[in-house]
């Protein structure tokens, strides 16, 4: 029989308690892993971690704000003595809603901007010794409007791209160490997360299919195959890259396809959600 890609080793996943991070959690464990996922509501958590012991896999699950410096540095922490150590740690976890720049209040903005930027900086600073000890491999979840801009989501676009330049520089300067990092630009995929706070607009799911050049939206397994070989020995050379998992939507302005709908979620929301 072969050997699992994962077998012995240790899998983090912020964000793990739904949408891609909880399939990149099933997925790892499923590859031989042992899985901690990370995530504000501890019963989601056990709900995956239930579900990847059924399957005959191994995870726990911890809570945690990524936010919260204290919080992260007890998980990680809890993680060295429960696992042992850390081989690929996915920064997953994130905050979004749709909102013109010119409504959006500045708790608005850093409120995203805390969960996504300062979050990813707590948890990869916190995780830098057990990854050094592994020669570890971080992967970032970020989205193409990082480096392409997206009415409607500022903060969100202005957090990626901190992450996006937080991640080359990581690969540069981690790089003596053996460790690795990477970005993922996932396309437009149906989740709880983005069902909720992104498609608002009745046809949006058909014009998103008519922006991406292979002519259908991306399923989570679309982007956990990416991450297991992106953190996989076979990806071993490729470190300060960004996948876009995306069908080749990005290549078309992949953002700017939306700005009609765009201005319908507005009208329809009369306006700019809170967080």
């Amino acid at each position: 029989m072969s050997r699992l890609r994962y077998e012995g080793k240790v899998a983090v996943v912020t964000g793990g308690g739904s949408g891609l991070g909880r399939d990149m959690a099933e997925s790892f464990a499923r590859e031989g892993a042992h899985v901690c996922i990370i995530g504000r509501r501890q019963e989601k958590l056990d709900e995956v971690v239930r579900a990847i012991e059924a399957a005959g896999g191994r995870a726990f699950g911890l809570a945690a704000d990524v936010r919260d410096v204290a919080r992260i540095e007890a998980v990680m922490k809890e993680i060295g003595e429960r696992a042992g150590r850390i081989d690929v740690l996915v920064n997953n976890a994130a905050g979004n809603f749709i909102a013109p720049a010119e409504q959006l209040s500045p708790n608005g903005f850093k409120s995203v901007v805390d969960i996504v930027l300062l979050g990813t900086f707590n948890c990869t600073r916190l995780a830098f010794d057990m990854l050094k000890e592994s020669k570890g491999a971080i992967l970032n979840i970020i989205a193409a409007y990082a480096w392409s801009g997206e009415p409607g989501a500022i903060h969100s676009a202005s957090a990626k791209a901190g992450v996006l330049a937080m991640t080359r520089t990581l690969a540069s300067e981690w790089g003596r160490y053996g460790i690795r990092a990477n970005c993922i630009a996932p396309g437009p995929i149906h989740t709880e997360g983005t069902d909720k706070n992104l498609w608002s607009v009745a046809d949006i799911e058909e014009r998103a299919r008519k922006a991406v050049p292979l002519g259908r939206l991306g399923e989570p397994a679309d982007i956990s195959r990416a991450a297991l070989w992106l953190c996989g020995d076979e990806a071993q050379w490729i470190s300060g890259a960004t996948l876009a998992v995306d069908g080749a939507q990005w290549l078309h302005g992949g953002a700017f396809n939306f700005r009609g709908a765009y201005e319908e979620a507005m009208a329809a929301l009369g306006g700019a959600q809170k967080p």
